[in-house]
């Protein structure tokens, strides 16, 4: 099946959530329920369980979920929708901010942090202010050493008990589906894009079942590391952590590579570079010592994210094709994908 965008499924209700991949394309209204759903959240009743004195409805400053920011004394804070493991993800979190990383934590207030709304879970987070990234060597190279502090902090087993990564069921047809999408919506937006994608895609399909037997070493890491997710105060801040997830490393380190410069305004609108690739691998190494059996997963790895993460992102949603910034993205990552050698962990 497709999935949704990542910041909208994370604390929807029991019915419309999933654990990683959600939505199957032959069902139209799956994008219409989440909208529907986003219009019932009552604003002023969200924040009102937590202590704020609101007088209208307030307005979300993301548009593809309700964030909202406020004041609580003389200091803003942001209210925002969390994981349906809401207390794992917590604790996970406190543990990482406690070693010394700069990571979001809930705000110590009058009433429980975070609290339930209905069906969804809310948690009130200290708004960090900060330059956004650009894409300079320096913040590259910081971002990899966060990444890399973050995962050498994760325990050896699931001790937080945070969702297990599981998705190792994707086949034929949904590539068959996705890949129907892909053209149709290039084509809307006059980009011709390479079609040797569905063949590695299909190469993905038939490679899942040896990277779920593979053994690979996981980590507890907010499994969303991207560079609209960092606020940079000069040194990378993680501003939205409620993804957490027990997942294999290089699955992690997979998602940094191919989405890290998605859905950001200043950020270039194409992956890495090998150059940047290398700079961002360097600050991660500096505390993570990868091993040869993930090494020489790590072409089958950068596959299976792809199909997990990317795919979908293409296929659902039409209109990204007609953002030109997205666009090149896009051809920057089938690209990649199709030929991705140059890409290694060393």
């Amino acid at each position: 099946m497709l999935k949704c965008k990542v910041d909208i499924l994370k604390g929807l209700p029991e019915s419309l959530s999933c654990s990683f991949h959600a939505f199957n394309p032959l069902q139209p209204d799956a994008l219409e329920k989440i909208n529907r759903w986003l219009k019932m959240m009552n604003g002023k009743e969200i924040l009102t369980i937590f202590g704020f004195e609101v007088n209208e409805e307030p307005k979300s400053i993301y548009p593809y979920s309700p964030v909202y920011r406020v004041k609580y004394g003389d200091k803003d804070v942001v209210v925002k929708r969390t994981h349906k493991r809401a207390k794992n993800v917590m604790s996970y979190i406190t543990m990482l901010k406690d070693k010394g990383i700069n990571v979001v934590t809930p705000v110590k207030l009058q009433v429980d942090n975070p609290q339930k709304y209905e069906d969804t879970n809310f948690v009130v987070y200290p708004y960090i202010e900060g330059k956004k990234y650009s894409g300079e060597k320096k913040e590259i190279y910081e971002a990899g050493k966060l990444l890399g502090q973050i995962h050498s902090f994760s325990p050896s087993s699931n001790a937080y008990n945070l969702l297990d990564y599981d998705v190792y069921d994707f086949n034929e047809q949904e590539v068959e589906a996705s890949m129907e999408a892909i053209i149709q919506h290039a084509d809307n937006a006059g980009v011709e894009i390479d079609t040797g994608l569905k063949t590695k895609l299909l190469e993905s399909v038939a490679s899942q079942q040896a990277l779920y037997h593979a053994g690979l070493p996981h980590v507890a890491t907010p499994h969303d590391f991207k560079a609209n997710n960092l606020v940079l105060i000069p040194e990378p801040y993680l501003i939205d952590p409620d993804n957490a997830a027990w997942i294999p490393r290089i699955f992690d380190l997979a998602l940094a590579l191919l989405l890290f410069h998605n859905e950001h305004e200043e950020a270039p609108d194409q992956i890495f570079t090998i150059d940047e690739w290398t700079l961002f691998l360097s600050g991660y190494k500096e505390y993570i010592v990868l091993t040869d059996h993930e090494k020489g997963f790590w072409d089958k790895a950068k596959q299976h994210v792809f199909l997990d993460e990317v795919m979908w992102l293409m296929a659902e949603y039409e209109e990204d094709w007609q953002n030109s910034s997205q666009q090149k993205l896009f051809n920057s990552l089938i690209r990649v994908v199709i030929d991705s050698a140059a890409y290694k962990l060393i």
